[in-house]
């Protein structure tokens, strides 16, 4: 199976349980076929829940739910280990962390060290309980959600933290023909249970499929040069960091390969460079009061940088 083929299968197969959505749908594909992870920012009720158990459920994957409050603790999280007084033994028992697909929702709602805790397992792959190493699934893709209404009683994500998300999808309101068909459909009752188009070992062959797609050295170059650009912005108080040159390149290669392609063009680059970006740049306080937003920052950027031919 190839990318394309993979993408169409897995959009006809989520919409049996979700209306729409098709560009967060290719986003969360380009995420997890780039073992990178996900923030999700919307309003409560735009389906965030649904749309990631559904892509779970697809892919044949495990799928964990945390919710996320002042009072959760790392352990809760990543498990403890306890005494089992039936055994006399001293058992593990492993936390929501520990599935291929975990939903950590309201993140913002959590304590610092608790977002730590979770921002660490996703960097390491792996987590430690009382002094043992243990390795999280494979493929593991953790995807955090955002409501950005909230301002009180939510604890910001420093900078250094949101710079580990490969993305950024900003989920708004369906557009009418959506939201229609949305209410005519659970009138009807027509929503169904999602099932697995692939096997994780065909699964793991795409990512790898992935890892070999082609860049040349004048898509990387322009790559450099779009990250590069957003240092220099005077509108930016700092601009992309080096991470954010990798997880462009990595996004881009997943882009092209379920576009079809074993190589990737500068459109590739262009598709997913908005996501890639728009949670690690800060606009200066004096550009933010005049309505200028760091997504017109990007596509200015993006416009004005030479695409190489």
């Amino acid at each position: 199976m190839d990318g394309k083929e993979f993408m169409e299968r897995l959009r006809k197969e989520i919409s049996k349980a979700v209306v729409g959505k098709d560009d967060v749908i290719e986003l969360l594909t380009v995420a997890l076929l780039s073992e990178g992870h996900v923030l999700i920012e919307g309003i409560p009720g735009v389906a965030k829940t649904t749309i990631a158990k559904a892509f779970a459920n697809a892919i044949g994957l495990s799928f964990s739910r945390v919710q996320l409050t002042p009072d959760l603790l790392p352990a809760d999280i990543i498990g403890v280990v306890y005494y089992d007084q039936k055994t006399g033994q001293w058992r593990t028992k492993k936390g929501p962390i520990f599935a291929n697909i975990v939903l950590a929702d309201e993140v913002n709602r959590a304590q610092p060290k608790t977002q730590s805790a979770l921002l660490e397992a996703m960097q390491e792959r792996q987590v430690t309980i009382e002094g043992t190493t243990h390795t999280l699934p494979e493929p593991f893709l953790v995807i955090a959600t955002m409501n950005p209404l909230e301002h009180e009683g939510v604890y910001v994500l420093p900078e250094a933290q949101l710079d580990r998300f490969l993305l950024k999808i900003e989920i708004g309101f369906p557009d009418r023909e959506e939201e229609i068909s949305l209410l005519k459909r659970k009138s009807l009752g027509e929503f169904y249970e999602v099932e697995p188009i692939v096997t994780h070992e065909e699964l793991i062959g795409l990512i790898g499929q992935v890892k070999r797609v082609k860049v040349s050295d004048e898509v990387i170059e322009y790559i450099y040069s779009l990250v590069s650009a957003t240092r220099a912005d005077e509108r930016l108080l700092f601009g992309a960091s080096p991470r954010a040159g990798e997880h462009l390149l990595f996004a881009s290669k997943a882009a092209a390969f379920l576009d079809g392609r074993d190589y990737v063009i500068p459109d590739d680059v262009k598709k997913v460079a908005v996501p890639v970006l728009v949670h690690r740049l800060l606009l200066k306080a004096e550009y933010e009061l005049e309505g200028i937003r760091v997504r017109d920052v990007i596509l200015d950027v993006l416009r004005e940088t030479e695409i190489p031919v």
